[in-house]
């Protein structure tokens, strides 16, 4: 059986809509450009899709060395792919407290104008340091604004596996991974403990707990009862609906679509 990887993904603005290159850098934190962006409100705190569903439907797009955030009905707001010259402000991500550069009152007029509330846009700088929760890692493994991993992997069979039982199928993009996979049984990412992909090592680390962002129709924004409902039927743990593996990475490289998926380790069946 010859494991490959199918689906690459990243999100530049935590909780928009993310790209999907044919190949792309690994950096210190994850995927270049991954979530290095992200929405707060006038206290610092990150917003998401969880509270303001619209954001399903805002897109980003990257052009040369800009970032470019369109919304339907409103001009695109266009920014600096490497960031902000502003102030640097301590924002939140869950628990985690996090030094960020704010990206000025434009971007924050924008953003406020689209959910109705006050909002900022803030971005994660090239030093920046967000330790891994120690729990799950090792000292020095570091992301940037994802919800506490640089990588998630799902399989398209644990997708396949889920759609069967669903009256109405969900695509991919729902869950948000960064590593898509083929080629090997449902849940079988489950087991693992470590993978090569290409040249790049990682580590698996963590089930993925699932949350209400998965229910939002990406095309709609709007919300539903699956695919929650089901995933809670077999895919429980710990009290939690897990779907999905959070991956910590070793080293640095470049991904590629068809990429040799290798497991160097795994638990026993």
């Amino acid at each position: 059986m010859t494991i490959t990887l199918s689906g690459l993904h990243y999100y530049p603005v935590k909780s928009l809509r993310g790209l999907s290159p044919a190949s792309h850098p690994v950096t210190r934190l994850g995927l270049a450009h991954d979530r290095r962006w992200m929405l707060v409100d006038a206290n610092g705190r990150f917003l998401t899709q969880r509270e303001h569903h619209g954001l399903a439907v805002v897109s980003t797009r990257i052009d040369g060395e800009r970032l470019r955030i369109e919304a339907p009905g409103r001009t695109p707001l266009e920014l600096p792919l490497a960031g902000p010259e502003g102030p640097e402000v301590v924002v939140r991500v869950w628990s985690d407290q996090v030094t960020a550069r704010d990206a000025g009152d434009e971007a924050a007029a924008w953003l406020s104008g689209l959910l109705g509330v006050a909002a900022r846009l803030v971005y994660f700088p090239d030093d920046g340091s967000r330790q891994v929760d120690m729990d799950f890692a090792r000292a020095g493994d570091q992301t940037a604004f994802s919800d506490g991993f640089p990588f998630l992997l799902i399989s398209e069979a644990s997708l396949a596996d889920l759609n069967a039982r669903l009256a109405t199928p969900v695509p991919m993009r729902r869950f948000r991974p960064n590593l898509v996979v083929s080629g090997c049984k449902a849940f079988d990412e489950d087991r693992w403990r470590r993978i090569r992909i290409g040249a790049v090592e990682l580590r698996v680390v963590k089930p993925c707990s699932r949350c209400v962002i998965t229910t939002l129709d990406p095309e709609t924004a709007e919300r539903g009862a699956e695919p929650l409902k089901t995933l809670a039927t077999y895919r429980r743990r710990d009290k939690r609906i897990c779907f999905g593996q959070n991956l910590i990475h070793d080293g640095t490289g470049e991904l590629r679509l068809g990429d040799r998926v290798e497991v160097l380790e795994a638990a026993a069946d």
